[in-house]
């Protein structure tokens, strides 16, 4: 799973960055100190695994993971070359999710774009060059398939698109069939993909910006979540105790990873299930309503293509009893076909012959 954060100059992306990731990336009070796109991988956290391990004794624990990527900033007229150009446009259209910090903090001793700060005009200026960077490769396909197939089901779609991005609409607020979504997805259009907005505060101070934002994302089709990235960057650092002390002090109930993480499954529609036998424990990201044999093929296209049954336990359940062998006694041990949707915290042993 890669997350692309994204932003303009100045609004703490390389700051959240390096909180998630434990990285130590530079960050200075100048436009573009990111010149470069950089990625880190974060272990996600999940207590889950470890009672898991404790129960089957496994040699190992595997945590799932989403990888981050620090994309230098976005300026107005960056689909067209300024700034840094749109080089880093492209360096993102792999991602599954964006996750776009904004500056809502006031301090005049760090540089803005605009020289003001407007949380709503910097999210529609990054909007803007993301739609543009959609609209040019649109606008070049249908030039394309005029000249050389002529007009077919995709032409007419892609008008369709093209005629939103006029109206200034974003892909992702365009209702699209199950159809129509799997004839676009290999164009990765940016517009399209899942947004999470970071609102990057002062935590001392009442923000003049939040409810404004909170109606603006009611209509965008994205989620909103608030932090001080330069808070959370600060508290990475601390031990256990000084650590739980500050986030008392700043009335902090999440840490960071936790928060952007949450919020990245939410937006993704993502859960988890578990494997866990005598080598290792580990935890399967997958999406909401995927089936056991589409489980089974995230981990390993052959257990997907010999699927026989799913032998499948609740992680409640299963701790409840303590042991497999109690839980099959209880009843609480099934075999489920390949049509069963899997459900977060199901505990997994695949049967499959190839």
């Amino acid at each position: 799973m890669l997350a692309g954060i994204i932003g303009l100059p100045n609004v703490g992306k390389t700051t959240l960055f390096n909180a998630l990731t434990g990285l130590n990336n530079e960050v200075g009070n100048y436009l573009f100190t990111t010149k470069e796109s950089d990625k880190g991988i974060v272990f996600l956290e999940d207590e889950r695994l470890h009672k898991l391990h404790e129960l089957h004794k496994t040699k190992r624990i595997v945590n799932a993971t989403i990888e981050f990527i620090d994309v230098p900033a976005l300026v107005s007229g960056s689909h067209k070359g300024e700034g840094l150009g749109n080089t880093f446009l492209q360096t993102i259209r792999d991602v599954d999710c964006l996750v776009h910090v904004v500056r809502a903090f006031q301090d005049k001793d760090t540089i803005h774009a605009f020289d003001t700060v407007n949380p709503i005009r910097d999210i529609e200026t990054i909007q803007l060059e993301l739609n543009y960077a959609d609209l040019e490769q649109i606008e070049r396909r249908l030039d394309r398939i005029k000249k050389v197939i002529g007009k077919n089901e995709e032409y007419e779609l892609l008008h369709k698109l093209k005629d939103a991005l006029y109206e200034d609409i974003p892909l992702r607020r365009v209702t699209l069939t199950e159809e129509e979504l799997k004839l676009v997805k290999s164009y990765h259009f940016l517009s399209l993909k899942p947004l999470l907005y970071v609102i990057n505060v002062d935590i001392n101070d009442e923000n003049e910006f939040l409810e404004e934002l909170k109606e603006y994302v009611k209509n965008d089709e994205s989620i909103m979540i608030t932090l001080s990235a330069k808070i959370e960057l600060e508290l990475r650092d601390l031990d256990l105790e000084d650590k739980l002390l500050f986030m008392e002090d700043f009335k902090i109930t999440e840490m960071v990873l936790n928060k952007v993480t949450r919020s990245v499954f939410e937006l993704l529609n993502l859960n988890t299930f578990f494997t866990s036998g005598e080598i290792e424990t580990r935890a399967w990201t997958f999406k909401v309503g995927m089936n056991a044999k589409e489980c089974a093929g995230i981990i390993h296209s052959d257990i997907e293509r010999g699927f026989i049954r799913a032998e499948t336990v609740a992680y409640e359940d299963l701790i409840k009893y303590g042991s497999d062998q109690k839980a099959k006694e209880a009843g609480k041990v099934r075999l489920e076909g390949k049509e069963y949707k899997v459900k977060d915290g199901d505990v997994i042993y695949f049967r499959f012959n190839v």
